[in-house]
């Protein structure tokens, strides 16, 4: 426990430019390998490439994003024809299953503050379909991006009414409160009124904050004055779990509800494996 405990903070206090180039330099050797053997994938970055989740092979990469497919198809009804804004895009994990089952009626935006994501993904998916759209915000975040840009003075660049299915995969899990805050009503004004959100978060309530804050591994030792934890007080972006009932009154502001939660795995001791997905999944709409 010490030594994860050592490991993160030490990880925490490099820049995002180092923790970059590290973990490129740490999976060279793999990623060599998979090109070698020609266990690659034309829209699947190499591993050292991909900062979001865990890197893995190119197979097990298209996996987690049909899992994530899934998910979406199950709890937010994603259909074909769907108008979709994608926030926090990454590297494309969750596009490159998208680009299969969208269809041309249908469309894809997605945005992320990290330019090598956006990069990748525009000159693979974005260049071979038309429909699907990737752009760039240069937004301050301690964990990903040094801008001087506040994501508090950040308008998504999309008209309201815009896009009938919106849905962030681990984004708001590193974001201050303020700032989902100010998201949550950015979301607010591009979905249509029909439209559903499907977002991940860490949550906890009165009942397990204590666990949350003091369990061996993965916990949020860092008290806020305002309903949430975090995981590193240097790195505020780091990661960061929100009391549910605080939950509620952020979406309440920004005439948003909650239409339900589905627990994660992140908090069980021995995984409960009917749980598809690490984090907590809320779904919400507008009022």
């Amino acid at each position: 426990m010490k030594k994860t405990k050592l490991l993160r903070k030490l990880w925490y206090g490099l820049s995002s430019n180092q923790r970059f180039f590290i973990r490129r330099l740490y999976y060279l050797p793999q990623d060599l390998f998979d090109k070698i053997t020609g266990k690659t994938h034309k829209y699947v970055p190499p591993r050292g490439f991909i900062y979001t989740g865990s890197p893995s092979s190119a197979e097990n990469y298209i996996k987690q994003g049909e899992l994530q497919l899934e998910l979406l198809k199950e709890e937010i009804s994603l259909i074909p024809s769907d108008f979709v804004l994608d926030i926090g895009s990454g590297v494309g994990r969750t596009a490159i299953t998208l680009t299969t089952y969208l269809d041309e009626s249908g469309s894809y935006d997605g945005f992320d503050v990290v330019k090598k994501g956006i990069d990748w993904c525009n000159s693979g998916i974005g260049k071979d379909f038309p429909n699907f759209n990737f752009k760039y915000v240069a937004l301050f975040n301690d964990l990903y991006n040094i801008s001087e840009s506040s994501a508090l003075e950040f308008v998504f660049p999309y008209k309201e009414n815009s896009f009938s299915k919106i849905f962030t995969f681990s984004v708001f899990t590193h974001m201050m409160l303020e700032e989902i805050q100010h998201y949550f009503c950015e979301i607010q004004r591009v979905i249509t009124d029909d439209g559903l959100c499907f977002s991940t978060f860490f949550l906890y309530d009165s009942n397990d904050e204590d666990y949350v804050a003091t369990r061996k591994h993965f916990n949020f030792p860092v008290k806020g004055n305002d309903g949430f934890r975090l995981m590193n007080e240097n790195v505020k972006s780091g990661n960061i779990a929100i009391h549910k009932t605080r939950l509620d009154e952020m979406l309440k502001n920004a005439n948003l509800k909650r239409l339900k939660t589905i627990d994660g795995f992140w908090k069980d001791e021995v995984r409960d494996e009917s749980k598809k997905e690490y984090q907590d999944i809320v779904v919400f709409k507008r009022i």
